[in-house]
Parts: C-alpha cells; sequence; structure tokens
C-alpha cells in the first residue's frame, strides 16, 4: 500500500504569497530567470510532484521544508527541475545550421589552417535542455564530413536541470519531437526502437560520442569550459533574464570564444547582444569575436 496521497485537498494546491515569493527571489537570485505572478500556477503544478516524492502534505509544507527547515541546499537541484522551462526542438530556427554549414564552418576551418592546426571545432550548446540542438549540431557537422570536408568536431551540451541533462545523454526521442528531423538525416543519425509500440527512436552510438553533457549555471561567475571554443549558441534562454543578467551572461560565454569564433543567438535576442564589448554583429542573430 503507497503511504502517498493520490492527490492533494484543494486547500494543499496553492502556495502562500510569501512562500511563492521567497521561492521566486530565490530563483532569481541563483538561477537568473524571474518568476512573476502569472507563472504562479504554473510553477504551484510542477511542484506538486516534489510534494508527492517528499511525502508531504501541501505546497506550503514544501515551502516551510524549504525554507524553515534548512533544506534548501538538498533540495535545490529538484527545485530548479521543477520550475525551469525546456522548450527544445531538432533543427530549431533553421537558418542557424545553414549559415553554420555554409559560412561559419569553411570559415573556421580556414582560421585554423591560417595557424597551422588541424580543423578541430568546439561548439558548446549553452542552454542544452533535452540535447535536440546538440545533436542537431552533430548531425550536420557529420554530414559535412560525410560530404568529404576535413574537420574534426566536439560537442559540449550545458543546462541547469540535471533531469533533462539525463534525457540528453539517452538520447532517446518520441516521434513528435523526430518528426522535425529533415528525412535523409533521419535514416543516417536515429535508429528506431526495435518495438514500433513505442514510437521514439534514439540518436545513434556514432553522434552520441561525439557530444558530452554536464551542469552548468549560466549565472554561474565562472564556466568551467575551455576558452577556445568555435561557436557557442545560447538560443531562447536570454528571454528569461533581465537586462543586466542577459549582458554578464553574454560576456561571460564571448570570452570562452577563441579569436574568430562565433556567438549564435535566438531571433528575438540579437538586440540583447548590442554593445557586448568584443563582439561583432555577422548577421542579425549571429556575432564573431
Amino acid at each position: 500500500m503507497s503511504l502517498q496521497p493520490a492527490s492533494l485537498p484543494l486547500t494543499s494546491q496553492q502556495l502562500s504569497e510569501r512562500h511563492f515569493r521567497s521561492i521566486a527571489e530565490v530563483i532569481e537570485a541563483r538561477v537568473g530567470i524571474q518568476l512573476p505572478s502569472s507563472k504562479r500556477t504554473m510553477v504551484e503544478g510542477r511542484l506538486r510532484k516534489r510534494v508527492r516524492a517528499l511525502q508531504l502534505d501541501s505546497l506550503d509544507a514544501y515551502a516551510r521544508h524549504l525554507f524553515d527547515e534548512g533544506r534548501l541546499a538538498d533540495e535545490f537541484v529538484h527545485l530548479v527541475d521543477c520550475v525551469t522551462t525546456n522548450k527544445t526542438d531538432f533543427f530549431r530556427e533553421p537558418a542557424h545550421f545553414d549559415i553554420l554549414r555554409d559560412t561559419l564552418v569553411p570559415r573556421l576551418c580556414a582560421l585554423a589552417a591560417h595557424r597551422g592546426d588541424r580543423p578541430l571545432l568546439k561548439i558548446w550548446s549553452s542552454a542544452a535542455s533535452t540535447g535536440a540542438e546538440a545533436y542537431t549540431l552533430a548531425m550536420v557537422l557529420q554530414d559535412m564530413i560525410g560530404a568529404g570536408q576535413r574537420f574534426d568536431y566536439a560537442i559540449l551540451g550545458t543546462d541547469i536541470s540535471t533531469e533533462v541533462l539525463r534525457s540528453a545523454a539517452d538520447g532517446i526521442y518520441s516521434e513528435e519531437m523526430l518528426a522535425a528531423v529533415p528525412p535523409a538525416f533521419r535514416r543516417r543519425y536515429v535508429m528506431a526502437a526495435r518495438d514500433p509500440a513505442r514510437q521514439v527512436g534514439r540518436i545513434v552510438p556514432e553522434l552520441r560520442r561525439r557530444v558530452r553533457f554536464r551542469r552548468l549555471n549560466l549565472m554561474d561567475e565562472r564556466y568551467g569550459v575551455d576558452r577556445d571554443v568555435d561557436v557557442v549558441f545560447c538560443r531562447n534562454v536570454l528571454i528569461y533574464f533581465d537586462r543586466p543578467t542577459q549582458r554578464a551572461v553574454l560576456e561571460r560565454l564571448s570570452g570562452h570564444l577563441r579569436p574568430g569564433g562565433y556567438l549564435v543567438v535566438g531571433h528575438s535576442e540579437s538586440m540583447s547582444v548590442s554593445g557586448v564589448p568584443g563582439l561583432t554583429q555577422v548577421t542579425s542573430t549571429v556575432f564573431r569575436r
């Protein structure tokens, strides 16, 4: 017999205003993501699974667990997993992958040749979520190599959510998500499930070996990442930060680009990059160090 209630009583399904504000302030201070009052229902819905997992009797009991009983440090990773939004798709904003293939990679390979280096491109998906962006990058680069272009590559995917990173490392996606992968890429780089009823596919081992994932908080003052990265993708995450946080994150990211490297942001975020020292605009959403 389970000791966990099937559902919370109606009176237990909401956070007090004080507790909601306490959670919102912690998330903004440590993660940079703002949780206005309009997000309260979403936050409450996502936190209920932690209430059940901890066998607590209400959302406010969960908040007391965090703040009054001193368990915030132990619970923080789970709290972040619950409240962060992890929207991602394969080949999202496809023009970015076209410019990567047609312009950025050829230029970076030419720079490497000028330095006398063997082209090893380092690509960083800095808000990787469940990995669709990182694996899209791998598909595009691997396809270029298959077409005869001579370079090697390594991809790093980072995110603050440990839950999505576990999913990314597995490389298993629903048919609905994989629908955006072009058919030729799907045939080469996605394995069908042995049981068709599962309606999932898995990224082939060849690409999974090229991509590594690890946890990183963009709010940290320092990132444990190489400082000779060729391309940083930071798309559709800056919109959750206020302007000072956007600026600080962008300056830190640009510090990890090698001279001649590129930063790619989302179409709604290009204005955030304006004025960041050392970055020159190449297209509306691509900037060069």
